[in-house]
């Protein structure tokens, strides 16, 4: 899914000078020893040219023996000289490039991971693993392989130029007469690949978004039996891919008849001017097969720099895909000045608080309560009331629109990100554990806990027990997702997790929800434990596990639409009172309102 934050297109000169500038710019060393070897290279593939005229004149048509052995030598000299010269051109060009692209992602990764919430949900993961990856290794052949080609076939062209205007000015003048027809359709080509490449990388994006989907998803595909369908889904963006890769291959491989079409014009031309030359005794053979050669060696170098335009564009294109993330800039941050908060008592305000996404007016309207030390309060309400946006307030994952929400009286706003959020803890329904083992899982956050707090903390969430059972205890690995383990199993690992962060203020989000009974009444105990004495914020559609909570606000359409306890809202809220008698019996007639006491209880 292409979006609008994340376009860039400034521009090949700005692309390349913020190429240059940022990330070559400190291996100037490296680079300088590269320009060396590669001015080496370029001398080293002149000298052969050069020596053909030698070759002519003083062994075949002069006979001179005693120039064989100082001429080949030369030769074997000039060979050895360029393969040592290509060798060191290759290795620093490889290192500068290498290193180009793990600096790039390490800036790329630094960005994305302090992005807003927001940025995520509207951004696939996959259009962002494919600017991680494959536009990044773009950037880095445009480094060691097309801004290289840039300076080596560059002086490769000049020294073949020089040797061809000192062996005869006019045949070079007839030589090149042919080559500024080149340039204007070379540069029209260039702006067509590079409009082609930055479709390709899109699509490219496309499919790995769709891979990963299809993936994630195979156990429902297995089970609706849709393996034929995600194929020809698969094959129409492969298919896309395959088309506009095509088409961006034979634009690119325009560039070649016309360099050949002119290199064998020039070149007959030359034999034709030459030749009479030779014939006509103003000029030697051996000069004469010497500007051949140059003649036509240089067209070699020259090829390639009108095959670099296209190139360069290729991969430039590349370049406004990772450059776009590199400069986003997320909304929520923490101020320059932060107030620091040490010893958090746990006292939550919204005051007067209203919420709106992009693309959805008034999800929270005029909020305000007042949650105090070692409360639990409880949000309750039908889906889309805006309980879980309620809660995504308080770490700052979205910031208010209007209003404000306090920690212990403070702004949330006027604390640092960090200081914050670890204050608080989050237990949510999907739950979120690494391919690490079980030890790592419960330590996220808080890296420095011994084995001892580790374990302390898996008892307190009713998991000792059986992390125990697995294969390697506490150093088995989880898996993707926690897949090698079952719901009820990840969503102990997520509370003791919390419970070794030891916050002061806990968001609990439907943590139960996905659970089955058994399970639900074994994290229900482990939940009660980890509330303890800790100001707990609980959203919940199972109304049984909020009716001890000290408030349960109950919410409509983005407002709270009344408060109090469990027993109170039966009493006097009709929404409450729905909600209760929709979840315990969804399609019998209402119960009454003292059944609804006895079985939520």
């Amino acid at each position: 899914m292409k979006q609008p934050f994340l376009t860039s297109d400034t521009g090949t000169k700005r692309h390349i000078k913020r190429i240059v500038n940022v990330y070559a710019r400190p291996h100037l060393r490296v680079l300088i020893l590269s320009l060396v070897a590669m001015l080496v290279l370029s001398v080293a593939s002149v000298a052969p040219a050069k020596l053909i005229e030698n070759v002519v004149n003083d062994i075949f048509i002069a006979r001179d023996p005693s120039m064989l052995l100082p001429v080949t030598a030369f030769i074997v000299g000039a060979f050895f000289l360029k393969g040592m010269a290509h060798y060191v051109t290759a290795v620093t060009l490889d290192f500068v490039g290498q290193r180009i692209v793990s600096n790039l992602q390490r800036d790329m990764f630094h960005v994305l991971i302090r992005a807003d919430l927001a940025f995520f949900h509207e951004v696939a993961s996959g259009e962002l693993v494919s600017r991680f990856t494959n536009d990044v290794d773009k950037l880095r052949y445009a480094v060691t392989g097309t801004l290289s080609s840039v300076f080596k076939d560059t002086m490769a062209f000049l020294f073949f130029v020089a040797l061809m205007f000192y062996q005869d000015w006019q045949l070079a003048l007839v030589a090149f007469v042919v080559l500024p027809v080149a340039i204007l359709p070379v540069a029209r080509i260039g702006k067509r690949i590079r409009k082609a490449s930055t479709n390709i990388q899109e699509e490219t994006a496309s499919l790995v978004i769709f891979l990963t989907q299809v993936f994630q998803g195979i156990r429902l595909i297995k089970a609706y039996c849709m393996e034929t369908y995600e194929t020809s889904r698969v094959q129409s963006v492969v298919e896309a891919i395959f088309r506009k890769t095509y088409k961006t291959s034979r634009t690119r491989s325009a560039t070649h008849p016309l360099m050949e079409f002119l290199g064998g014009l020039a070149t007959a031309v030359v034999i034709f001017y030459g030749g009479k030359q030779v014939i006509d005794g103003t000029q030697t053979p051996g000069a004469f097969f010497s500007f051949i050669a140059a003649l036509l060696m240089v067209y070699e170098p020259l090829k390639r720099i009108a095959s670099l335009n296209a190139n360069l564009q290729e991969q430039l294109g590349a370049a406004s895909r990772v450059f776009a993330v590199l400069d986003y800039a997320p909304d929520i941050t923490s101020p320059d000045v932060p107030t620091t908060l040490t010893h958090v008592k746990g006292h939550v305000r919204f005051d007067d608080v209203s919420f709106s996404y992009p693309s959805r007016e008034n999800t929270l309207s005029h909020i305000s309560f007042d949650a105090r030390p070692g409360q639990k309060i409880a949000f309750v309400g039908a889906s889309g009331a805006g309980k879980s946006t309620l809660l995504n307030l308080i770490p700052r994952f979205y910031d208010v629109t209007h209003g404000r929400v306090l920690l212990d009286e403070v702004d949330v706003r006027d604390l640092s990100l960090e200081n914050l959020r670890q204050h608080i803890a989050l237990v949510s329904q999907d739950v979120t554990l690494f391919d690490d083992t079980v030890a790592a899982n419960i330590a996220y956050g808080s890296p420095n806990a011994s084995r001892d707090a580790v374990e302390a903390a898996a008892k307190s969430a009713a998991a000792h027990d059986f992390i125990l059972a697995l294969p390697q205890g506490y150093e088995t690995l989880v898996g993707e997702q926690g897949v090698k383990l079952s719901g009820g199993q990840r969503q102990r690992l997520s509370i003791a997790r919390a419970m070794l962060k030891n916050a002061p203020v806990l968001l609990l989000d439907e943590p139960t929800s996905a659970l089955d009974s058994h399970s639900e009444k074994i994290v229900q105990e482990a939940l009660d434990a980890l509330m303890h004495e800790r100001t707990t914020f609980v959203v919940a559609h199972r109304l049984a596990t909020v009716r001890d909570a000290h408030v349960i606000f109950v919410m409509n359409e983005g407002r709270i639409e009344d408060f109090g306890t469990h027993e109170v809202l039966l009493e006097r809220s009709p929404l409450y009172k729905h909600l209760c008698a929709a979840q315990l019996t969804p399609h019998t007639a209402p119960v009454q309102e003292d059944e609804l006491h006895e079985s939520v209880s």
